[in-house]
């Protein structure tokens, strides 16, 4: 099957956003491998004084989770899809989160400039047409020595977790979208995990945009081998100014 890409991918987010933070709830683990992808932002002093964007933050799931880890940072969250953050900002949220519609690939024209001192992004690459082209922007709206966390369906390339990703669509996700009249978004979240990097390779496309100190952390439970935490940290160098204290080496693994 054909993977939905850009708009035709937002409006069916848009079609399903009423109903997607229940089947994600239901979803053993998503809540909280998302909370610990955003601890391994490893932000300190509970966030206060950093900003973080948000890529992909759909419903807002990926945004509570950075709250948990970061309760003082300030949080801009991005998305594609008017519907999904509808939902997102109908919760109640602290003043330092806002919320901005736009494609990632055009949110600059959306005042998203930074510079940021993390970023995290979360089930967004798999599903954007040009992944090195955004990886380029991420990187243009990190301040040196700032922090990317990428939190993705990437599989190990074992065909034992291809088959358990397919299996577990089939049994429970594909027939809620069906049964919900979301079938084609669906269908191209289950294809576009078989269709993406494996964990490997996206570790070394991280590193081809530029990115220093790649680390790929797994998840725990079922989805050891599906999903995993990718952090990096873009280069130090000349111009935004640059946070030196408390900086971690991610040399352990916070979550």
């Amino acid at each position: 099957m054909a993977l939905l890409r850009d708009a035709e991918l937002a409006g069916a987010f848009d079609r399903a956003a009423g109903t997607y933070d229940r089947m994600t709830s239901a979803s053993p683990g998503y809540h909280r491998h998302l909370r610990r992808s955003a601890r391994r932002l490893a932000l300190p002093g509970l966030g206060a004084g950093w900003s973080v964007l948000d890529l992909g933050c759909g419903t807002g799931a990926s945004t509570a989770a950075l709250l948990r880890a970061a309760p003082l940072a300030s949080v801009t969250g991005v998305d594609a899809s008017v519907g999904m953050l509808a939902r997102a900002r109908s919760k109640a949220w602290p003043g330092r989160v806002t919320f901005v519609h736009a494609p990632v690939e055009g949110m600059t024209g959306a005042g998203v400039t930074g510079p940021y001192d993390a970023v995290f992004a979360a089930y967004l690459f798999r599903n954007v047409t040009d992944p090195d082209a955004v990886l380029g922007r991420v990187r243009d709206v990190l301040r040196p020595g700032g922090r990317l966390a990428v939190h993705e369906y990437a599989l190990s390339g074992r065909a034992v977790d291809r088959a358990l990703w397919s299996a577990v669509m089939a049994a429970v996700v594909l027939p809620w979208g069906r049964s919900h009249g979301d079938g084609a978004l669906y269908r191209h979240l289950w294809r576009s995990v078989l269709d993406f990097d494996t964990a490997d390779a996206f570790a070394r496309r991280l590193r081809r945009a530029g990115f220093t100190g790649v680390r790929v952390l797994p998840q725990p439970g079922w989805q050891t081998g599906i999903t995993h935490t990718f952090v990096a940290t873009r280069p130090e160098g000349a111009g935004r100014s640059v946070r030196t204290v408390g900086r971690p080496d991610h040399t352990s693994d916070p979550g």
